[in-house]
């Protein structure tokens, strides 16, 4: 059951989650659903794919990639099984991907494997008939942190890893990060469990490894040339602080980056009933705006 996952310490991983991850959503006539496509093989793990597609149309259709929670060490891509068939409903290539977990596989090394996703994507455009300039992605809670940094270090060759297709760019085109942190410094004494998530994912608390910290924090990569973001975010986030939210979107703003927050007053870390019909509509409206 995902109540038992942790999501940067919560229980649900994304905006329209079912309960359970053991049965496969249900795949309407019109949509393609494709699973355990291979996109990299870093230290021998075999990262995979599920992507959903038009089954009609030539394309080439917009991309959204989903990255999974789960406090950078739990969680599956099969959470955002459902949503990538909705959005393949609406017209798009959507895939959710496996990343290497914590603690046996620290920081950067899921971002390396988000990188080497879009990458794999983009070298494969043709095939999936989708449209390697019109790149969305999205996450809850740890994704939320995965899609935000995808968001802010598109050139910066340190986090590119060695997964694969090098020749390719995994810029994306904009954001809607789902409660996912943006200043792992602020973040310890602000959230129930930091302080057992971070030092499984940096190999040390704030004290012993503060620079990593840093470097692994969306806050400080802000450009004017980053990718716009929506973040959503509840006001009763336990887990994952809503001021982070503010933060984060308040910083790309004052670097004239277009970005929106999306608060839900009263929510908490995982939504449920409304909270969680207005995230996902928020989010099928900012992608449509901006990649079709």
């Amino acid at each position: 059951m995902l109540s038992r996952l942790v999501l940067l310490g919560a229980c649900l991983l994304a905006v329209t989650l079912p309960t359970s991850i053991s049965a496969a959503p249900p795949v309407p006539e019109s949509v393609l659903f494709e699973t355990g496509i291979e996109y990299s093989n870093a230290d021998d793990q075999h990262l995979q794919l599920n992507i959903a597609r038009p089954k009609t149309g030539d394309g080439p259709f917009p991309v959204v990639l989903c990255i999974h929670g789960g406090g950078f060490r739990a969680g599956k891509r099969e959470s955002y099984d459902a949503l990538c068939v909705k959005l393949a409903e609406r017209g798009y290539v959507a895939a959710t991907m496996t990343y290497r977990l914590a603690p046996k596989f620290q920081f950067p090394a899921a971002v390396h494997d988000t990188k080497a996703a879009v990458r794999f994507l983009r070298a494969n455009a043709a095939k999936y008939k989708l449209n390697p300039d019109k790149f969305g992605v999205t996450g809850g809670s740890a994704g939320g942190h995965l899609a935000q940094f995808l968001g802010v270090t598109a050139n910066v060759p340190q986090f590119e890893g060695t997964g694969g297709h090098p020749e390719q760019s995994s810029k994306v085109t904009c954001v809607v990060n789902v409660y996912g942190p943006s200043d792992f410094t602020k973040s310890y004494g602000k959230s129930v469990d930091a302080h057992e998530v971070l030092p499984l994912w940096f190999g040390g608390n704030l004290e012993t490894h503060r620079a990593l910290h840093i470097q692994a924090s969306p806050l400080y990569w802000v450009t004017p040339n980053v990718a716009p973001t929506l973040c959503i975010h509840g006001t009763e986030d336990k887990y994952v602080a809503h001021e982070q939210a503010v933060w984060l979107v308040d910083k790309l703003k004052a670097a004239t980056v277009e970005a929106d927050l999306l608060t839900l007053e009263g929510a908490g870390h995982g939504f449920k009933g409304a909270d969680a019909e207005k995230a996902e509509k928020a989010l099928f409206e900012y992608f449509d705006k901006r990649l079709k």
